[in-house]
Formats: C-alpha cells, sequence, structure tokens
C-alpha cells in the first residue's frame, strides 16, 4: 500500500488534470506497488473535495464489465466510479468537447433504484427488487490519464474514467424486458458505429450492479433509493470529436441522443 502523503499528491495530481486538461503519466508506470485499495482511496480523496465543494452523488458507474472494454483497456476485472450531480449531460444541449482530455462515449441501460441496495451480501434478486425502471444511456467517459495508457489502478483512481451520462426519455420496468436480451445500436452522425448486446455486461448487467453493491460497502459507500447505476457497455467506446452527433437505440427500451460541439 502506498503512504497516505502519495495517495493525496496522486489525487492532486488527477484533480488538476481534470481542470486543467492536462492528462497525467500513468501512475502504475510510475508506483507498480499501487494496488486497488490504494486506487480507490485516490479516488475517495477526489470525491470528497468535489462533494465539500457542493457537488451530490447521484449515482454510481461500474466500468470494463464487458469482455470487448477489458481487451480494449488491456485489464481484466471490472472498476467503479461515482456519477455527481454536475457531471450530468443532456440531449438538447451539445457538449464541449474542449471540456475534456480524450472524450469517449459508451452504451449502456442504466438501472433507476426505488429503494436501498444491501452491501456485502447483495444479491442479483436484491438489485432487480429495488430497481424501479431500465432507461437508454450513453456514458460520457475521459481519461486524464495520457493517451488511455490506463492499467486497472490508473483507471479506479480517475473515478473509473468517467466524465458524464444522459439519461433517454423512455422508463421500463424490469418486468417488461428480458435485461440479458436488449440489443443497442450506436451510430454517429447517421452512420452505424457500433452494435451490442446487454448481456456483454458480465453475461447480464444484473450481476455488474450486484458485484458493485457487494465491492463498494468495503469503502463505506451504498447505492441508495434514487441512485443512477451504470453497469458497463453493451458495445466498445467510441471517440467523441467536435460535431459528432451520437445516436443510440435498445430494443424494446428506447433511445438517446448526444452531440458535442
Amino acid at each position: 500500500m502506498l503512504p497516505t502523503q502519495l495517495r493525496t499528491r496522486l489525487a492532486d495530481e488527477l484533480d488538476a488534470a481534470e481542470r486543467d486538461r492536462t492528462p497525467v503519466d500513468p501512475l502504475v508506470a510510475r508506483h507498480p506497488d499501487i494496488d486497488v485499495v490504494d486506487a480507490y482511496e485516490i479516488q475517495l480523496i477526489n470525491i470528497r473535495r468535489r462533494l465539500a465543494a457542493g457537488a451530490r452523488v447521484v449515482g454510481h458507474k461500474v466500468g470494463l464489465s464487458s469482455l470487448a472494454m477489458q481487451q480494449m483497456m488491456g485489464v481484466d476485472e471490472p472498476d467503479y466510479g461515482h456519477l455527481l450531480d454536475d457531471m450530468q449531460v443532456f440531449e438538447d444541449r451539445s457538449v464541449d468537447t474542449s471540456r475534456y482530455c480524450f472524450p469517449r462515449v459508451e452504451v449502456e441501460v442504466a438501472f433507476v433504484l426505488g429503494k436501498d441496495l444491501p452491501g456485502a451480501d447483495c444479491t442479483e434478486s436484491d438489485v432487480l427488487d429495488a430497481t424501479v425502471a431500465f432507461a437508454p444511456s450513453i456514458e460520457l467517459i475521459d481519461s486524464r490519464i495520457k493517451d488511455w495508457k490506463i492499467g486497472l489502478a490508473d483507471t479506479i483512481a480517475d473515478n473509473a474514467s468517467s466524465a458524464g451520462w444522459v439519461l433517454g426519455a423512455q422508463r421500463v420496468a424490469p418486468s417488461d424486458v428480458d435485461i440479458k436480451g436488449i440489443d443497442a445500436v450506436l451510430t454517429r452522425n447517421g452512420e452505424c458505429i457500433a452494435e451490442g448486446r446487454s448481456d456483454a455486461v458480465l453475461g447480464n448487467p444484473v450481476t455488474a450492479v450486484a458485484w458493485l453493491a457487494r465491492k463498494v460497502e468495503s469503502f463505506g459507500v451504498r447505492l441508495k433509493e434514487g441512485d443512477i447505476v451504470l453497469p458497463g457497455s453493451c458495445t466498445r467506446a467510441v471517440d467523441a470529436r467536435p460535431g459528432d452527433e451520437f445516436h443510440a437505440e435498445f430494443a424494446g427500451l428506447g433511445s438517446v441522443s448526444l452531440t458535442f460541439s
């Protein structure tokens, strides 16, 4: 484990990288002894700072939960991060790409929780019981690590490379759709660029949410009523460029769009 002072210094680096759009060299390359606990504690340092400045936690995300994303990023297990209210983006407002280092988009089926989830003992049944609706979503991801050259500890420390999210208007009850069989198609400027299915996420997105609830309890975090949970991407991540217009269609779930300027 890294000394507390070093954890704080690395959190400072990531905070400045996000604020100034100046990515830093991979933490793992510079500190080979960094482990997952170090990385989560670094993430939490910056989350606490943002909460102290007035932000609110409105949900959580699982990252790297599909084989395609794990292979793309060179890691072998999921990670997790916080969603804050000041990270939300919207269908009717274009996103300024200059606010980010290396923005990308992912297609996800969002969970809207109607009650708190248990922690260490959380099961898939608990997740389904607590979920009031699924919603179409695009997650905006970004890396404050140079050129997306990340190891697992890098992305965890960097709040699971999260930067924003947008939900489409439709809400579907869990009883009205097969969560493992939702086909998704992503277009950019009218051209199909990625396709996938919801079971790309650990075989079942519900599995990812239950994993998340169990994982975060050890860091004093719980998934609560009203939270939005993004379980992971159905497709590979796609670079976002100025002028890009993304549209994601989900079979039986609706659609969501996001535009960049």
